[in-house]
């Protein structure tokens, strides 16, 4: 749910990595074309059906060379699609990329791009193929997805390019659907790739409509950046969602905002601008930081 943040010097590894990926294509503007990274990388890319084990079957029969298998255990990766549910997955054997053809193609270009986060970075190797003897503890796995996921967001969005726009004007939901135009991705990464850029307090909400929500859980991804998980890493994201239901009405596009109180760290109040967006599926919604909050002191006359 919580976005994870990565050590200064993994995070910085990774970009060195992206950076020589972007000259290779010359320093590409957005939005990029990931065929011509899959060209620069020599990478493959395939289909599945995520809900046909005979497609899954048909796929892995298929990906032969001289009648040579070049999944070295195509039953794991059925097992694998099937149990975990995978939307998208590397084939380190191949150098080859995956996709779940039942996923939208909006999805699938990040989809695409964390799994060429996971090609980039050789550390990721050696779990990809799944060796029966390491077992991965949660932890560690989600350590992995998370790289995987930078390595993502520093490509799409062409690292410094996107930052150097974001923070040229004040960030609110528009500029997040101008970007998510501009580099040709959806408003959930771009608004996950805007929150963590930023320095001052932000956050970003993804959940269901604050008043139409039917799961238990009705809240998918809460994603801080550092500032804000510094001073407050004590508001949660069920306390968001609690404070959507007073002021969000609709059914589609901008629902509503408005200004909200939350505590820091040591118990002052500190008021953060509210603008949540409904794409028909999920509850998009930014928190920026606006000023502490006073309180109001009545004088008698």
């Amino acid at each position: 749910m919580y976005n994870r943040f990565l050590d200064e010097r993994t995070a910085r590894d990774i970009d060195q990595r992206i950076a020589k990926v972007l000259k290779g294509l010359g320093d590409p503007e957005p939005p990029l074309r990931l065929e011509l990274v899959r060209d620069l990388l020599q990478l493959d890319r395939g289909f599945y059906s995520s809900t046909d084990t005979g497609a899954i079957a048909e796929t892995v029969h298929r990906l032969k060379i001289a009648g040579k298998q070049i999944i070295l255990r195509p039953s794991l990766l059925i097992d694998v699609v099937k149990k975990l549910e995978l939307k998208a997955l590397w084939v380190p054997d191949r150098k080859r990329i995956l996709l779940d053809s039942e996923l939208p193609s909006s999805k699938q270009r990040w989809g695409e791009a964390h799994e060429i986060g996971h090609g980039l970075l050789p550390w990721h190797e050696a779990v990809m193929h799944g060796d029966k003897k390491r077992t991965l503890s949660l932890t560690c796995e989600q350590q992995l997805e998370a790289e995987a996921n930078h390595a993502a967001g520093r490509l799409l969005f062409l690292r410094e390019a996107f930052t150097d726009r974001l923070l040229s004007s004040p960030t609110t939901f528009d500029r997040i659907k101008q970007l998510s135009t501009e580099f040709g991705n959806t408003m959930t990464s771009t608004l996950w790739r805007a929150v963590e850029a930023s320095i001052q307090p932000v956050f970003g909400l993804v959940s269901q409509h604050p008043r139409r929500a039917i799961l238990e859980d009705p809240i998918r991804y809460f994603v801080r950046s550092r500032t804000f998980e510094r001073q407050f890493g004590t508001v949660t994201p069920q306390e968001v969602f609690d404070r959507l239901g007073a002021f969000c009405r609709g059914g589609g596009g901008p629902i509503g905002s408005e200004e909200i109180p939350f505590r820091d760290a040591n118990g002052v109040q500190h008021l953060f601008l509210l603008e949540s967006f409904f794409n028909s599926h999920e509850a998009l919604t930014l928190g920026v930081y606006r000023s502490e909050r006073h309180a109001v002191v009545g004088v008698a006359s």
